[in-house]
């Protein structure tokens, strides 16, 4: 559900401070021990492979933009490599397309201008899949996530009654952009006081946030705020269950080839099982597809 980037200078300076109240010092699944090469095995599929066209094979690697900073989707390993579950699926991607993935990390909001301007080929970011965003890029949708809240066990929250409240979230998210301007205007149509956004940098900021007691509340796509719950030790607890459930989708460079390749190598993954084992080791298959579309926002 990401939208996205400024780190406040609060966040900056406390940044020693906050990165010991989540434990992200070791794996919580199998999967993040893993690095950057995929944790379940992918073959390559020929009928996908040979929808790639010839210049991305003659090159033989598959440039994919991340943004490493969103765990358990992606984010880094302490060698600095990206690592998540939207990692090993992109890596499966490239297994079954004959390529070799090659990661660039970089800020969200300069994915999709890298996409369109041909640097890279692939965006790989948990991009929330809607309309506008689909007049720049095509989305292979390859899961369904939710928005789902958190905050300390022990407090009661109401994602629907959080007027006056403070709330954590990462900024250029669809939690910033557009869940809580959203609940604001209906905070102000009831004459109660707006809810506070706190922004940071990185999701793990923002979860600490909660956790010291600064905010009240994290807003964050569903399988990132179940993870960051797992990593707090009970500290934090779901308010609420997920809603507005949208597609996450690979970006492509619009009517291109790579699309229905990306689709394709997807689409094999599921059929052969091994896209299921990578949700299955991260604990996130909740919000897994049968089948692998293109556009879901436009042809929904």
């Amino acid at each position: 559900m990401r939208a996205r980037y400024a780190l406040p200078a609060l966040a900056a300076a406390a940044a020693l401070l906050l990165s010991g109240c989540v434990d992200n010092s070791t794996p919580a699944t199998p999967g993040e021990s893993s690095g950057s090469s995929s944790a379940t095995a992918v073959g390559k599929d020929d009928a996908a492979a040979a929808l790639v066209p010839a210049d991305i094979v003659k090159r033989g690697t598959l440039l994919i933009g991340t943004d490493a900073a969103y765990p358990p989707n992606e984010y880094k390993d302490t060698d600095g490599s990206p690592i998540g579950w939207g990692i090993e699926l992109s890596n499966g991607i490239a297994a079954k397309l004959g390529l070799k993935p090659q990661y660039q990390v970089a800020k969200f909001e300069n994915i999709i201008p890298s996409i369109t301007g041909g640097k890279v080929d692939m965006g790989e970011s948990s991009f929330t899949d809607n309309v506008e965003r689909e007049k720049q890029v095509d989305f292979v949708n390859y899961y369904n996530a939710g928005i789902l809240w958190a905050a300390p066990a022990g407090k009661t929250v109401d994602p629907n009654d959080a007027c006056g409240l403070k709330v954590a979230v990462q900024t250029g998210t669809v939690e910033e952009t557009d869940e809580i301007p959203a609940k604001n205007e209906a905070c102000t149509a009831a004459g109660k006081p707006l809810i506070q956004i706190m922004k940071y940098d990185a999701q793990e900021d923002a979860t600490n946030a909660v956790v010291l007691g600064s905010a009240d509340a994290l807003s964050a796509d569903s399988p990132v705020t179940g993870y960051a719950i797992s990593k707090t030790g009970g500290k934090l607890v779901a308010a609420g269950k997920s809603f507005d459930v949208a597609p996450y989708g690979m970006a492509t460079q619009k009517g291109s080839e790579m699309t229905k390749a990306v689709q394709a190598a997807l689409q094999s993954m599921v059929d052969d099982g091994s896209y299921g084992k990578i949700l299955d080791t991260w604990g996130v298959a909740d919000g897994g597809i049968a089948k692998i579309t293109i556009n879901a926002a436009a042809n929904g």
